[in-house]
């Protein structure tokens, strides 16, 4: 490790919010700022973002967490990306300018066009070729969205004048001056045109979609070179990048196959690390990239995805105005011991594994006279819960193996409550952490580990330290009794939009 050189910088640009986080070697938290954009809502089932805020909030946290604890840029080693995943930008390549709002993760407007190529017979072929159920979720039919309805765009792409990426190939571009156009394998894997056994975007898939491949940024390894970001007149090696899920994974050290972890943020996402092989789902889950290291072939996971999770809590607080903060919900859904009966499906943008119904919808059963508000904060948290263990359940069996435990990052784990039902369902330990931010630790460890100031995976999880472990206390057959019942709870809340 270089003396000089005494941090990497992680930029964390997530749903809600974008981070930088500066990291030393013990990969201790030494300086960080947050900063929320404004999300947009323009219709029922449409989410997106603007693509120059995501920037300027990016660009204003870096210099906010250097300038609070007077860390010099020159002191930093490399930048680290991780992203919001899914979430998809067009920009023009001659004047860096996004040609509409990046269309968001959560987005449903696609979700008939995938219909149509389900109907069509295509679904086996995409689920072969780039390990995910077709479904909205994805960045490859946005792109086609965008292509098709932003006047005169197919026609500009085609003549190579626009640049797709995902949030991570955005902030590349604009942290290098638009000298680099680039991403990874774990981002790439989430596109739906990107074929995770030859590492490379797939000729047949763009056909499908009708994309031209002049649009598409570059791949290379998460752990690499991404150009040089100038920043205040600082220059700065870009030398790792990775999609947020897959993050954190490495940062919770789960390097070896077999080891899991479930991070709690917007939505839930738990991945299983299963090497070099890319396991194929037969329970509805996802085969995905989880890294690629400079020099080596790529390993990969398998992926549950929750589309709603701590923004269960988002809408008791902005939609239902239950509570004054997120961390309220902990002390009101304390005040009863459980439920009451009360179930709350939050399908508020579908469900995602391993049901996979782009058309649910939230619901909430099991009301009474009696049911309070701190019943439904229960079920909220109980929801997260669910969502998770049944991934799990799908999980395993895929993986033909049992979970000893189960690693926990994300903003929602420093909920004590929450932590100890998922354990109670899961009837394993759930551990907890002493660093949450692994997500951008992930970030920061690829990056730090092409330019040499951490010498090998095995200084990363020499890091790792516990904070807290959660033992089940609940018995299995009362386990089992209520993950029944949340079963019934979820198919009353499908195909509800149609």
């Amino acid at each position: 490790m270089a003396t000089q050189k005494k941090y990497v910088l992680a930029l964390d640009q997530g749903t809600t919010s974008s981070r930088s986080i500066f990291f030393n070697y013990a990969g201790q938290l030494a300086a960080s700022a947050q900063r929320e954009f404004k999300q947009h809502f323009p219709e029922p089932g449409r989410v997106e973002h603007d693509a120059n805020e995501i920037w300027s909030t990016q660009l204003e946290t870096i210099r906010l967490s250097q300038l609070n604890q007077a860390i010099a840029l020159e002191a930093v080693s490399a930048i680290g990306i991780t992203n919001q995943r899914e979430t998809t930008v067009l920009w023009d390549r001659k004047t860096g300018e996004p040609l509409a709002r990046a269309i968001v993760w959560q987005d449903r407007r696609t979700a008939a066009f995938c219909d149509e190529l389900k109907k069509a017979g295509h679904a086996a072929l995409i689920q072969q070729r780039t390990g995910l159920v077709l479904d909205a979720y994805f960045s490859g039919t946005k792109l086609r969205w965008l292509l098709d309805h932003v006047p005169n765009a197919r026609a500009r792409a085609e003549r190579g004048e626009l640049a797709f990426g995902t949030i991570d190939t955005w902030l590349v571009w604009k942290l290098t001056g638009g000298r680099v156009h680039a991403t990874d394998p774990s981002n790439a894997s989430r596109t739906l045109l990107f074929n995770i056994h030859t590492n490379a975007w797939d000729d047949e898939l763009l056909a499908l979609f009708h994309i031209p491949r002049s649009v598409l940024p570059e791949i290379r390894p998460s752990s690499g070179d991404f150009g040089v970001a100038n920043i205040d007149g600082v220059e700065i090696p870009i030398t790792g990048v990775a999609g947020d899920q897959q993050a954190a994974l490495f940062g919770q050290a789960c390097h070896s196959p077999g080891m899991a972890k479930n991070t709690y943020g917007t939505g839930c996402f738990l991945l299983l690390n299963t090497g070099s092989q890319a396991v194929a789902s037969t329970n509805n889950l996802l085969t995905t990239t989880a890294w690629q290291l400079e020099h080596e072939q790529p390993q990969y996971a398998l992926e549950g995805s929750v589309f709603i999770g701590g923004a269960v809590v988002q809408w008791l607080r902005d939609g239902l105005r239950a509570i004054k903060t997120a961390a309220d919900v902990e002390a009101l859904a304390a005040e009863v011991p459980d439920s009451g009966g009360v179930y709350l499906v939050p399908a508020f943008a579908g469900l995602g594994a391993p049901h996979w119904d782009q058309y649910a919808r939230g619901a909430m059963f099991g009301l009474t006279r009696g049911s309070s508000i701190a019943h439904i904060a229960r079920a909220a948290l109980e929801s997260i819960a669910f969502q998770s263990a049944e991934v799990l359940i799908a999980m395993e069996k895929d993986a033909a193996l049992k979970l000893t435990e189960l690693r926990v990052d994300g903003g929602a784990t420093a909920n004590n409550l929450l932590m100890q039902i998922q354990a109670d369902l899961l009837g394993v330990p759930v551990v907890r952490p002493k660093v949450l931010e692994t997500t951008a630790l992930g970030a920061a460890y690829l990056a730090g580990l092409a330019t040499g100031f951490w010498r090998d995976p095995g200084d990363i999880a020499a890091n790792w330290q516990m904070d807290r472990r959660f033992e089940p206390t609940l018995s299995r057959d009362r386990a089992r009794a209520q993950m029944a019942r949340w079963a019934e709870a979820v198919e009353r809340s499908k195909n509800w939009e149609r």
